[in-house]
């Protein structure tokens, strides 16, 4: 079998080896895990030494999960969180592919719609564990910075619209940090972001961790820094055919999520929904 070619995929290798593995190989796949950022950016030496294993220990490990050697189970970290080329670098390609509007456009197109049919694919058992970690939760607290704070909104939104207990966290004010100190056990937080991920994001994944509240994470990858320690990971791509990484399937699977709570839970969440409809339309809010 050959040896995995993406984080996601690595993951679920050493997952499923990991009982077998020896006490020095388990440590350093641990480690590789759990700072994948380090392994995008630390020599093998530094790294066994954070670890507590010896160098050869990485090299080894490397080659019994199929790589050729070290620097090849370093290529899958590095390039998964340092994906070559900038936004203009990915621009300037765009101008100069030669190709023409109509087959720019249905590239564009099919890239979106892979996309969305990989949500479920890639998310099957997950989904379920998502959605009763929204259903069991106290309050549910949503954050999703730069191009993630439309799908935070939506689900915030379209979960407001039969649950009132649903809130954005948006560091209005400067107020992030002081939101995440008042989060509770009881409270699911919703942690929305992808690589580049923002610092925002990040930083209130720390922040929340000490406060023992359940998380659940969408991201692109199961090794993202908000997934390492989140209850449950749902992920999405954002491979597109433009400059820009592609939220179709950011905003589909916050959507997703709205709907299957909403159905979960049930008679209670229809009598909310109506009263909402109908204060909705007396105020005036549609025309």
């Amino acid at each position: 079998m050959s040896a995995p070619h993406s984080l996601d995929e690595l993951t679920r290798l050493i997952q499923a080896r990991y009982p077998d593995l020896s006490p020095q190989f388990q440590t350093g796949a641990r480690y590789l895990i759990d700072h994948p950022t380090q392994v995008s950016t630390l020599s093998a030496r530094k790294l066994a030494a954070l670890a507590g294993v010896q160098p050869a220990t990485l090299v080894r490990l490397a080659q019994h999960l199929g790589y050729a050697g070290w620097d090849a189970l370093k290529a899958v970290f590095t390039q998964e969180l340092h994906p070559p080329g900038t936004y203009a670098a990915r621009a300037r390609t765009l101008l100069h592919r030669p190709e023409s509007a109509q087959a720019s456009r249905q590239s564009a197109l099919h890239r979106q719609i892979l996309n969305l049919q990989a949500l479920e694919a890639i998310n099957p058992a997950a989904l379920d564990q998502a959605v009763a970690l929204l259903a069991d939760a106290g309050r549910i607290m949503v954050a999703g910075f730069r191009s993630c704070h439309p799908a935070a909104f939506s689900l915030r939104y379209l979960c407001n619209l039969f649950r009132p207990d649903v809130h954005l966290l948006d560091n209005t004010g400067g107020t992030l940090n002081l939101d995440a100190h008042h989060l509770r056990p009881e409270d699911t937080a919703v942690l929305i972001g992808y690589a580049p991920y923002s610092r925002e994001i990040v930083e209130l994944a720390d922040a929340i961790q000490p406060q023992g509240c359940r998380v659940l994470a969408l991201c692109d990858s199961q090794l993202a820094p908000i997934a390492l320690h989140a209850d449950c990971v749902l992920t999405f791509s954002t491979e597109g055919h433009s400059f820009f990484p592609s939220t179709v399937a950011i905003q589909a699977l916050a959507e997703m999520l709205a709907q299957l709570l909403l159905v979960r839970s049930g008679d209670h969440a229809l009598s909310e929904l109506n009263h909402t409809e109908a204060r909705l339309h007396a105020s005036g809010a549609y025309r």
